[in-house]
């Protein structure tokens, strides 16, 4: 049996509670799951695609390849072919699978982030290797590093790590022959910094050798529902991913993928989508800095990392009694004792309704 983790939401359900019983309801700023439509043209792709009787492509359509490959050279300024794109089931089912998928186990070491979302750990723990928690690469002992994660824009600090840090990354596990697995769902959320992709060429200098980018579409497009995400990098890691996702039927079924082709072609909605994250945030964001807390860093994705000097379950009481649902901080590990996690993916008039209670 494998030693996994209390599913830490749990561990919220009584502060919901207090949140509920608020008279104007709970403002659940808790988890970042979209509230706003999925977009016309997503809806129009999929109902398309209906009739669909057969069997999916793993490896999916080109036409849905085509169009990721176009998404990430029009908007992140990163080439790769169509046929090194891999759509996945939603990018969290990759997170867990990956080091299983690429061959870790027992006696390995996965590197993740020191404030992490808990599936990478979980990941590992799933391949019988040991996640080992920094943010930096030196006092690691002779144990096998197959596999290394970066997020950035990260979940849940909002830090963006710049090119030069990524470059670090990369070069340290190429020396040593780990792969780098980076986690880029919020990439097309920066604010006041712009996030990087691993396979930019400022970053990986024009080799995409042990690079693997995971994207996803559940923020981007509210497509957290259809479970839409991608994997690509390098050529000959995703063809061993694809291989092996055919054996264990890892298949993103056919009208999903219609949708996504047609979601990744459009940047209209993006933009759109975007702009009331932004306005949300922009409320959100001086509120909770006039009531007393401190945003830390945050400068990209859909959370303010937040805190106030007193412990995080503290934190989470306080605004549970003003009717507002927040994540603590040790959720993501150790260092977030402190912090707490504040999404901006409310409606806007739950957003105004966290603004009233904080003043």
């Amino acid at each position: 049996m494998i030693g996994l983790p209390d599913f830490p939401w749990d561990r919220l359900v009584p502060h919901k509670e207090r949140a509920l019983a608020h008279p104007d309801g709970i403002v659940d700023l808790s988890i970042g799951t979209p509230v706003d439509p999925v977009p016309a043209v997503a809806r129009e792709a999929l109902a398309g695609a209906a009739d669909s009787p057969g069997y999916p492509l793993t490896h999916g359509t080109e036409r849905l390849r085509r169009a990721a490959a176009g998404w990430l050279a029009r908007r992140h300024g990163v080439t790769v072919d169509q046929a090194d794109i891999l759509p996945t089931i939603g990018s969290k089912e990759l997170v867990a699978w990956l080091p299983t998928l690429l061959g870790v186990g027992a006696g390995d070491r996965v590197v993740i982030p020191a404030l992490a979302y808990p599936t990478y750990d979980v990941g590992a723990r799933i391949a019988g290797a040991e996640a080992y928690a920094s943010d930096g690469l030196l006092g690691l002992g002779p144990e096998r590093v197959p596999l290394v994660w970066v997020n950035s824009p990260s979940n849940p600090t909002g830090r963006v790590l710049p090119a030069e840090h990524l470059r670090k990354v990369v070069a340290w596990a190429r020396e040593r022959g780990a792969v780098v697995a980076s986690d880029e769902c919020y990439i097309e959320l920066g604010w006041e910094e712009e996030p990087v992709s691993i396979l930019h060429p400022d970053v990986c200098e024009g080799s995409h050798e042990g690079l693997l980018a995971v994207h996803s579409l559940s923020k981007r497009s509210n497509f957290a529902g259809y479970r839409a995400g991608f994997v690509t990098g390098d050529p000959a890691l995703v063809k061993r991913l694809l291989e092996v996702r055919k054996h264990a039927g890892m298949i993103m079924p056919a009208p999903v993928q219609a949708a996504m082709a047609a979601v990744l072609d459009d940047d209209e909605h993006a933009d759109a989508q975007r702009d009331l994250y932004a306005s949300r945030r922009a409320r959100l964001r001086p509120a909770l800095e006039k009531a007393g807390w401190r945003v830390d860093h945050s400068s990209a994705g859909l959370y303010l990392w937040a805190t106030n000097d007193r412990g995080c379950w503290d934190q989470v009481r306080e605004l549970a009694d003003l009717g507002i649902l927040v994540a603590p901080g040790d959720f993501y590990g150790s260092a977030g004792g402190s912090h707490i996690r504040i999404a901006v993916t409310a409606t806007d008039e739950r957003i105004n309704a966290a603004v009233a209670r904080l003043q």
